[in-house]
């Protein structure tokens, strides 16, 4: 069975097709511009996005840097601080080497004063340091004449001190104290009728000074009085080879009987 179109027909179907036609390119150029405008808006949403990327960048970095300013804002607070307190401490130590050079100078002005009194007052000091020794009793002769010697040549030294002087001559009395509490024996040489011999010497602080020859056969004490040695008869050997040996430290303290004259005291 065949059909037949008219011319009317054809026109209707000229028609849609026309309309169809119009109605692709519209929905194509739609599409054109929805993909043109969808490009746009991830361009800008792309742009967006680095903006607020560098913008996070650039906060980070001036986050950085304030931390970093704040820091040694901190730092030079406590510098400044460190110093203030040096400064103050320092001021404090020149008043005090300012209040030193004061002190120094009036000690110096007074050097001159005080030498005038204490130098004249030292020779006298040596002087009846020496009578003494040559008018005591005549243990350790030779040591205790040297040191009177050795302060005497000291005086005219200008490399020692005043001071230092004065401290000497003091320890030389200090000595000379001392043997008048102390017991003590030692070896030396005497002079017995013109001939010289070595015997034991036995101390007993400032009373008695004895001695006893070397085979102990002979002892004898110093009287002050006459200035020289009396014979002891043999009571009294053993009791001065015992002093002897406790003044050694070779046995222990006992006691001593010794002849002490009432003119050697």
């Amino acid at each position: 069975m065949y059909l037949l179109a008219t011319n009317k027909d054809f026109k209707g179907i000229e028609m849609k097709k026309k309309v169809i036609t119009i109605t692709l390119c519209l929905l194509a150029s739609q599409a054109f511009a929805n993909k043109a405008k969808l490009g746009k808006d991830f361009k800008e949403q792309i742009k967006s996005e680095k903006i607020t990327q560098s913008s996070q960048e650039i906060i980070e970095i001036i986050d950085t840097e304030s931390s970093k300013l704040l820091d040694e804002y901190r730092r030079a607070l406590q510098k400044i601080e460190n110093t203030k307190i040096y400064n103050d401490q320092l001021v404090k130590l020149l008043k005090n080497q300012d209040d030193e050079k004061i002190s120094l100078a009036n000690q110096i002005s007074g050097i001159k004063e005080t030498n005038e009194g204490v130098v004249p007052f030292m020779l006298e000091m040596l002087t009846t340091l020496e009578l003494m020794v040559k008018n005591d009793t005549p243990f350790l002769p030779e040591e205790r004449e040297k040191r009177v010697l050795a302060l005497k040549e000291m005086m005219n030294r200008a490399d020692v001190s005043t001071s230092e002087k004065f401290r000497r001559i003091l320890e030389a009395y200090q000595v000379e104290n001392e043997y008048g509490r102390t017991l003590e024996a030692y070896r030396g040489k005497l002079l017995d009728n013109g001939q010289e011999k070595t015997v034991d010497f036995l101390r007993v602080g400032r009373l008695a000074l004895l001695y006893q020859t070397l085979n102990q056969k002979t002892q004898a004490v110093w009287d002050k009085k006459s200035k020289q040695w009396v014979k002891l008869d043999d009571d009294y050997r053993r009791s001065i080879t015992k002093g002897l040996k406790v003044a050694r430290k070779q046995t222990t303290p006992e006691l001593l009987v010794l002849p002490v004259k009432k003119e050697s005291i």
